[in-house]
């Protein structure tokens, strides 16, 4: 089905009529909840409840089938068993209903029937052009709209204020959880949808279509998988783009089959490792819980993103000071020191005052009403902090709050590109004012300065440029398992930096090939069957001599003849054994969803061990590679350590992006390419590859009719 418009989702968001098939004149039924809802909301829209056993439901006119009506339909919300569901859709789109909502079960949750019976529904909606959320969801909302298509009986104890808060789950409860807990919270929500089974619109399309919203500033997603990574990835390019905040909770750290793990690549790029991979690429962050999502909600709705890293502290408490700037230096926020001139100002009204950042104003402020407006200036004015958290204790239950949260608004409309966050105790009717003024209240500063350094990094990947792409070009890999020699003949001929070697085919080859290069040299076994070559006495290190490399050729002949007589032997490969550097891996690994995830990490035998990579989804430009480079845990080796020559990092940084342009011009003829070890030379001597392994897609030709792989959704009885 060709990809629809982000304005086919419109009718879901948007309606302006409504039809329930299924409806229930008693207003707590599935069927008739979203009656009663849309009725109190005064949804502003026509209402249809379509039962052929009712002349009336709820003081509406009923109709027997959506056909019936003789008016326009833009949703049908579906609400009968599921065995009707199907001519349920099929009379809703001969009406032309541009889009459905189904609360039916009994689907691909329960089994291969119910799975058939969801097929039909998605080739419904693929002909006829009408979206469908669900089956087996709990449906949308929308409050700038009234509307309220929901049977969630969350709604019955009250609707969430008006907001600019979206929420999209792919799990019903939990997104009524999430709707819940912001209402509770007072924050503000303005759409909430839940997918469930996802038969034809996905949460990808959910969040495309959300990021268009002038009405949402952020969106907080609930997901368990997804299908269709390139929708998803679009969306979160979107939202980048816009500087439009998404926040999402992902469950499910599960791990590539074993089928996938040939390669330190493939056991390294784990389903969850990836997903982590394409959240932080594309600037959404991943919060732990509900509670860190809506924090940051709140905070993004209240007062947007930082201009930078830069934080100061102002306290009336040194000790919460301290634990402040603790937080602040873990989660890598700057926190640099206040001018010397500024410093001495606040030292000349009180002489004991801690200056430097955080700044401790002592419990001396509640007696002098000038220190607490002078430190503001001096850290927001002075010092240019981007983001200041002020510290009350419990100042904010006192009388002299009002004056606290008066001097706070101000300062935020003084300086309006900085973000103030007050950490104290405060009344509701005082946390109200402090949200009106855009500043960020709340109660615990450690909450204070984690929710600071989320948003800091939002910003920071909302900044960054778009990825450049790798050229137009095709790479060609056989569809037979290709030979280390070959891999390296390949990856050689697309730039990248691999080491000599030689394919000997007799003893006699062998040595003179050593003898070409140089010694010591190191032997491995050539053959097609053979991926992990240690493993079977494969591999010979520092031979010295013609007649150690024939003796070597030897061994590696009888080694394979015992551990792997079904081997196809090609020969021996000849290569110099270099040294100097510090070992890193480089590889790509074809994600099922997202595609093509290219990674760096130490290498070596540790590569598996350490576990310490990053990963992107490709394109990856020299620029992005030296992002990836310097977020490994063991940046501090390649930068130098204790005394020792910091590595050729630009040239590491061209061989990703170059082994990125690979992986894209290949396209799907690749499962994985392993480069390990890559030796990072001192910084100028560049970079050698000693070890490829390319893995090539075992059926190329049938990609178009493989099922998906990828973890679904979760489906649950609702």
């Amino acid at each position: 089905m060709p990809e629809q418009p982000r304005s086919s989702l419109d009718p879901i968001f948007q309606p302006k009529a409504v039809a329930i098939i299924g409806a229930s004149a008693t207003a707590t039924k599935i069927g008739g909840r979203p009656i009663a809802f849309l009725q109190t909301a005064e949804f502003e829209g026509s209402i249809y409840p379509v039962n052929p056993n009712y002349a009336d439901v709820q003081g509406l006119p009923a109709f027997p089938t959506v056909s019936a009506i003789g008016a326009p339909v833009d949703l049908a919300i579906v609400a009968v068993p599921a065995a009707q569901v199907l001519a349920s859709l099929e009379d809703a789109a001969r009406a032309g209903v541009k889009a459905s909502i189904i609360f039916s079960s009994g689907f691909a949750e329960v089994g291969p029937q119910g799975e058939a019976l969801q097929r039909s529904i998605t080739q419904l909606s693929h002909a006829s052009g009408m979206r469908i959320i669900g089956p087996n969801c709990l449906g949308v909302m929308s409050g700038a709209d009234r509307l309220y298509a929901t049977f969630s009986p969350i709604i019955s104890d009250g609707a969430a204020p008006h907001g600019h808060i979206s929420i999209v789950s792919q799990s019903g409860a939990f997104g009524a959880y999430c709707y819940a807990m912001a209402r509770e919270r007072g924050l503000g929500v303005c759409r909430w949808v839940t997918t469930g089974n996802e038969a034809d619109v996905d949460i990808g399309e959910c969040l495309d279509w959300l990021v268009g919203d002038p009405v949402t500033k952020v969106v907080v997603m609930y997901m368990e998988g997804c299908r269709d990574g390139d929708k998803l990835v679009r969306a979160l390019k979107k939202a980048q783009a816009a500087r439009k905040p998404v926040i999402i909770v992902k469950v499910g750290r599960t791990e590539v089959g074993a089928a996938a793990a040939a390669s330190h690549t493939a056991a390294l790029a784990g389903a969850d490792h990836v997903y982590d991979a394409v959240f932080r690429q594309f600037g959404a962050f991943r919060a732990q819980s509900i509670e860190e999502a809506f924090d940051l909600a709140y905070a993004i709705t209240v007062a947007g993103l930082p201009r930078g890293p830069r934080l100061g502290m102002l306290t009336v408490s040194g000790g919460a000071g301290v634990l402040m700037a603790d937080v602040a230096a873990e989660l890598g926020l700057e926190v640099p020191e206040m001018p010397q001139a500024a410093q001495a100002r606040i030292r000349d009204r009180i002489a004991f005052a801690g200056t430097r950042n955080p700044v401790d104003i002592t419990g001396q402020s509640g007696s002098d009403p000038e220190l607490m407006p002078l430190a503001y200036e001096l850290m927001l004015g002075d010092a240019r902090y981007d983001s200041l958290v002020v510290f009350l204790s419990a100042a904010g239950l006192s009388r002299g709050a009002p004056g606290l949260v008066g001097m706070a608004a101000r300062m935020r409309a003084k300086y309006p590109d900085r973000i103030i966050v007050m950490s104290s105790l405060f009344p509701p009717h005082l946390r109200a004012e402090l949200d009106a003024a855009g500043v960020i209240a709340f109660e615990d500063p450690n909450r204070a300065v984690r929710t600071l350094a989320a948003l800091t990094w939002i910003g920071e990947r909302h900044a960054s440029p778009a990825p450049s792409h790798a050229a137009d070009r095709v790479v060609v890999i056989p569809a037979q398992a290709m030979t280390e020699p070959e891999a390296f003949d390949l990856l050689r001929a697309q730039g990248l930096p691999m080491a000599s070697c030689r394919l000997a085919k007799t003893p006699d080859e062998a040595a003179a090939a050593a003898d070409a290069f140089g010694y010591p040299v190191v032997l491995k076994i050539v053959s097609p069957d053979i991926q992990h070559k240690t493993e079977i006495g494969g591999v010979i290190l520092g031979l010295t001599s013609a007649a150690a490399v024939r003796e070597g050729y030897a061994t590696l002949r009888r080694n394979v003849a015992t551990r792997r007589p079904d081997a196809q032997v090609q020969g021996v490969m000849v290569a110099p054994q270099l040294s100097g550097g510090v070992e890193c891996i480089l590889g790509v690994q074809r994600d099922p969803v997202f595609g093509p995830v290219v990674l760096v990490g130490l290498g070596g035998v540790f590569a598996e061990a350490m576990r310490d990579v990053v990963l992107r989804l490709a394109p990856v430009d020299v620029a992005q590679a030296r992002q990836m480079i310097s977020e490994l845990k063991g940046h501090t080796i390649l930068a130098g350590w204790r005394g020792s020559a910091a590595a050729d990092v630009e040239a590491l940084a061209q061989a990703l992006a170059a082994l990125s342009d690979v992986a894209v011009a290949a396209g799907d003829q690749i499962e994985s390419i392993d480069i390990n070890p890559v030796l990072v030379r001192p910084a100028g001597e560049g970079v050698v590859a000693l070890d490829a392994l390319v893995i090539a897609r075992r059926t190329p030709s049938s990609l178009q009719d493989e099922p998906p792989k990828a973890p679904s959704p979760a489906v649950e009885h609702v």
